[in-house]
């Protein structure tokens, strides 16, 4: 099959295990969490690719893909379902040799040169499953071609006592990289790299060929190919970013910026229909609220029937909330049902389970005494709380209880 040229191609590396929010993904893979009433985490870089003009999108995948490729189908809700290019689930694959599965972010896309030599691209740009935020990747691919970069890396700038968290970015003043290091205790600046890349892919391609064939490598972009290429003084600019930003890695961090979409301040407006982001959504009728329902602060999606009070959440579809039940400062995922009087705070709560009548799940933090004991409590997908359970701050429960 002879394929049409295309000057750029987005990868999309979406097979985390997303160990650190345990409980939501035991069963999915990190990109397929739920977010934001009606989205996954995974609908963020594909409504960016779709509305950057990028069309030809490779999907990474290897842990618990199920959800996730049942999910993305064949792109249809993001326009990505097209005769040459769209989208494409891409898995480890079997080698002559047995199972390989994908032993690094660099391995990922070595495995995969194949399918981008098919488009022959100019361009590679290399997105995360794992971040909330909007962003134009053309921008980023002009500046890339106005530098005559080999590389280009995507940058934040984060308090300085966050950039140990980070791979951190030295850039001179025509922003040029000058020096990285990955999660260095002391750091020398705090330009963040955001994991997204954009590569001249014939560089690219030559440098993972190379990283494949070093024995001891661990295959990883920013242990192994971003400093071979500072190394051999391959060109690589930072392109500055300055909108909103998470990494939803945690369980704090995914509550908290679930918690952002209720903020009229935060800079990530999901109305905002110049830039889209568009999600395969259930089709439900709209929400119901009985006559004895309070709903303040909060976002409730379709489907869903409250007849408790909720304040300062988040519900996704075809949740249903009894009489005198209390949802405070939470996220319940789809179709989960809490009974009479449960009372559901500073919580996460998963897709399809039941929390029993009267149970407790979370605690306000101002109860705690001692705050190192406290944190969001977290309900994996699938289970049901028997009645009048309690599942204390920082609970991760992933079976029956």
């Amino acid at each position: 099959m002879n394929h049409i040229k295309k000057e750029c191609v987005a990868m999309l590396l979406a097979g985390g295990q997303g160990s650190r929010l345990y409980a939501l993904t035991q069963e999915m893979a990190k990109p397929a969490v739920p977010y934001g009433g009606k989205y996954r985490i995974i609908d963020f870089p594909l409504s960016n690719c779709v509305n950057s003009g990028i069309d030809t999108v490779g999907v990474l995948t290897q842990y618990q893909p199920l959800v996730l490729n049942e999910y993305i189908g064949n792109g249809q809700p993001w326009g990505l379902d097209r005769a040459h290019g769209g989208v494409h689930v891409l898995p480890p694959y079997e080698t002559a040799a047995g199972k390989a599965w994908y032993s690094g972010t660099a391995n990922a896309i070595y495995q995969n040169i194949g399918f981008v030599d098919r488009y022959d691209p100019d361009y590679v740009v290399i997105l995360s499953g794992d971040h909330i935020y909007k962003m134009d990747y053309s921008k980023m691919v002009d500046f890339h071609k106005e530098h005559n970069a080999d590389a280009t890396i995507a940058v934040l700038e984060v308090p300085w006592e966050e950039a140990p968290r980070f791979g951190i970015m030295t850039a001179d003043e025509n922003g040029i990289i000058t020096e990285f290091a990955e999660k260095p205790k002391e750091p020398k600046s705090n330009l963040a790299s955001m994991g997204i890349y954009v590569f001249s892919w014939q560089k690219l391609r030559k440098y993972l060929i190379e990283n494949e064939q070093d024995e001891g490598a661990t295959k990883d972009f920013g242990k192994n190919i971003i400093p071979a290429m500072l190394n051999n003084n391959e060109k690589m600019v930072a392109y500055h970013f300055d909108g909103y930003w998470k990494d939803v890695g945690t369980i704090d961090s995914l509550w908290e910026a679930n918690m952002d979409v209720l903020d009229p301040n935060v800079p990530l407006d999901l109305l905002d229909d110049s830039w889209k982001i568009y999600s395969r959504n259930p089709v439900m009728p709209p929400h119901f609220a009985g006559p004895q329902s309070r709903i303040e602060n909060s976002m409730i999606a379709e489907g869903c029937e409250v007849n408790g009070m909720i304040d300062f959440s988040v519900l996704f579809a075809g949740v249903t909330v009894e009489e005198g039940a209390i949802v405070r400062d939470s996220i319940v995922m789809p179709n989960t049902v809490i009974k009479k009087g449960a009372v559901i705070e500073y919580a996460i709560v998963g897709e399809n389970c039941v929390i029993g009548e009267d149970a407790h799940i979370g605690e306000r933090p101002e109860l705690i005494e001692n705050k190192d004991e406290w944190g969001v409590a977290v309900v994996g997908h699938n289970v049901k709380v028997s009645d009048k359970a309690v599942a204390p701050p920082k609970a991760m429960i992933s079976k029956d209880i």
